[in-house]
């Protein structure tokens, strides 16, 4: 028994040695850039080390020591490729990889993708190894239009990047080019409902019967759909069953920040972060507007309620402030939760308050130093920072999820450069797209 016991700690030990050995050192004095750079290179690295091996495309989780096991570790998860192939673009201009590097792993992705389960051209939430459809739950087992969507929204930015390459990377393109005209965003309307619905299984049809209708993080659903050259669906889906006929619409204020959209339907109060980010990686809220909201000023006034929210701490959290502030869809102490305002259970996720850099720079930033220099390893680690933490509860995690990690590198580069959002905004069939659902926009 006894040796049993040594054995084990002895194991437990070896863990966190190898933990400590992956943590990159701390650096002290950095500049705004350097360190903005440093946090994107390490994050990125989620994607490039730290990627499924045969398909090279994001693992839905990892988890750096073996203390918490992670099952999904080798599963890919759609959604956050999406956000990874971004992530690849980023490092090729920062210059953490080449351009050759970076052609060359997503050229193995996109291959994999063509060849991987699809469903009237839509992919799974999970993906196996084997491209074969992992279910993300006993009755989601076929096509997902929303990380489709997320997908797709990450590889458009990959067109356009390599269209005017050499030889090589134009087909490349025109490979992207041929897969997005497979998704049949018709399809999922139901039968020709004005409405779109997030899945469909070919073993048991539409009984997940999830119409999928806002405010939430599904607009880039509709704005692909309204885009699709060859699968697009009428303005009157976009109006009548993502708007409901003006629902989404309500009017009030929260810390003394006005909000237009209704959250999944609430009058009066607002959802996670990543409602804010998600749909915003390619498509550019800058100067976005349509006949529901100015998406700049509703997304910035989203992301400063919960700033203000987290000064002002009504829960009495350990830890809350100009620091360490930010609620979304993350780990958390009781298994997975979207944190929100109206979800606060003291548990904070890095990626809220970083992949919000556009709308707030300098909060954003802040709270980038204090991680970093004050709280260090307890957050930091191989792949950057961690998922979630808590102070209350003295929680602090090694994991990471793919779908948090990618939105890291894309927004903070969107504020630094504009670099995801040119490239997406520079399709032709978005613009088509948006301009038939009403909106404006800044090419």
């Amino acid at each position: 028994m006894k040796l049993l016991y040594t054995l084990a700690l002895l194991l437990i030990l070896s863990n966190c040695n190898a933990q400590q050995q992956n943590t990159p050192a701390i650096k002290k004095n950095l500049s705004d850039n350097q360190l903005l750079t440093l946090v994107e290179q390490q994050t990125f690295n989620y994607f490039w080390d730290g990627a499924e091996p045969i398909s090279g495309l994001a693992r839905e989780r990892y988890h750096s020591d073996n203390i918490y096991p992670s099952n999904d570790k080798d599963v890919i998860a759609t959604g956050a490729a999406g956000f990874g192939v971004m992530s690849i673009l980023v490092a090729i201009e920062r210059k953490f990889i080449t351009r050759e590097q970076g052609f060359e792993r997503l050229q193995k992705s996109v291959n994999f993708l063509e060849k991987a389960d699809r469903f009237h051209g839509a992919w799974s939430h999970w993906i196996y190894p084997s491209g074969k459809v992992k279910p993300f739950g006993r009755n989601d087992d076929g096509g997902d239009l929303v990380e489709t969507s997320y997908l797709l929204q990450g590889l458009l930015c990959v067109r356009q990047y390599f269209k005017d390459g050499n030889v090589q990377e134009k087909a490349l393109s025109a490979q992207i080019d041929q897969l997005w005209k497979e998704v049949d965003f018709d399809w999922y309307r139901n039968g020709g409902k004005n409405v779109l619905y997030w899945h469909w299984s070919p073993r048991i049809g539409w009984q997940m019967n999830f119409p999928v209708r806002g405010y939430n993080e599904c607009l880039i659903m509709y704005i692909m759909a309204a885009a699709s050259p060859t699968h697009t669906i009428p303005a009157e889906v976009y109006h009548e069953g993502w708007a409901k006929n003006g629902k989404i619409n309500t009017n009030f204020s929260l810390y003394g920040h006005p909000i237009k959209l209704a959250h999944n339907g609430e009058k009066n109060n607002v959802g996670p972060l990543f409602w804010a980010q998600y749909s915003y990686l390619g498509l550019n809220p800058k100067g976005l507007k349509d006949r529901y909201a100015d998406y700049w000023q509703e997304n910035t006034n989203h992301t400063l309620i919960h700033y203000d929210y987290a000064l002002a701490n009504p829960k009495k959290f350990r830890g809350y402030g100009a620091n360490s502030w930010g609620f979304t869809a993350s780990y958390s102490v009781n298994g997975y939760t979207a944190h929100s305002p109206s979800n606060d259970v003291g548990v904070i996720s890095p990626t809220a308050a970083l992949a919000s850099y556009p709308y707030t720079p300098k909060q954003s930033m802040k709270m980038i130093r204090h991680l970093y220099e004050d709280m260090g390893d307890k957050v930091w680690g191989k792949y950057g920072f961690y998922d979630a933490y808590s102070e209350t509860e003295n929680w602090y995690p090694k994991r990471y999820l793919g779908i948090d990690q990618g939105p890291i590198v894309v927004m903070i580069e969107n504020g630094r450069t504009g670099l995801l959002w040119k490239l997406f905004m520079s399709c032709p069939e978005v613009q088509t797209g948006l301009t038939k659902l009403g909106f404006t926009y800044k090419k």
